[in-house]
């Protein structure tokens, strides 16, 4: 019980860094509104009649734990802090802010979503040049330094919110400073694999 008391404190912790956080793009006021009223409903209110007797009566019973869910787990959107972005030197930092770093945090952690699809997905799911793209990031997975990771290629930078032009390769030296992920070169490709938040 008190190990899931603990894992749960974390888990919020991380989840009030993310909120904090978010860029103001994916932020609205009727989500956080939401979230601070049912998190306030979920949580127990006594009042001060509650006395030992009615502790008494209260009977914990231990709750069958769901068995993990198969599959792969989201990619981590791990956002970095206006201290983090304070803490770079200004030639790095440059003219980049907050929500566009994690405008880019949240868009990389897509490709690396997209990617895990791919790997997963059965054949008969995936037209025919779909296919060979899954084939070789298969083989990109199963490499000793991406195995079990998610990752995402240099070729798979292409969305709005990140481009390989020069305010894009500012973003992924500050995201590989910060520890973000790391790249490492696979064949022809120049793998980025996400890192896990601590």
């Amino acid at each position: 019980m008190q190990k899931l008391v603990q894992r749960s404190l974390k888990e919020e912790e991380k989840l009030q860094h993310m909120l904090a956080n978010l860029p103001s793009g994916m932020r609205k006021n009727d989500f956080a509104n939401q979230h601070e009223q049912s998190s306030s409903r979920m949580l127990p209110h006594f009042n001060s009649s509650f006395t030992e007797a009615n502790e008494c009566e209260l009977k914990i019973k231990d709750e069958p734990v769901a068995a993990p869910r198969k599959g792969r787990a989201p990619a981590p959107r791990w956002y970095i802090s206006t201290e983090e972005l304070d803490s770079l030197s200004s030639y790095m930092r440059g003219r980049l802010t907050l929500e566009k770093v994690n405008i880019a945090i949240n868009e990389v952690a897509s490709y690396a979503d997209a990617n895990a699809h791919l790997v997963t997905c059965p054949k008969k799911k995936l037209s025919e040049d779909t296919w060979e793209k899954a084939l070789e990031l298969r083989d990109i997975a199963a490499s000793g330094a991406v195995k079990g990771n998610h990752f995402f290629l240099e070729a798979d930078i292409k969305g709005p919110g990140l481009k390989l032009d020069n305010t894009g390769k500012a973003i992924l030296t500050v995201l590989r400073h910060l520890g973000r992920f790391h790249e490492v070169r696979i064949g022809h490709h120049r793998v980025f694999i996400l890192s896990k938040q601590a």
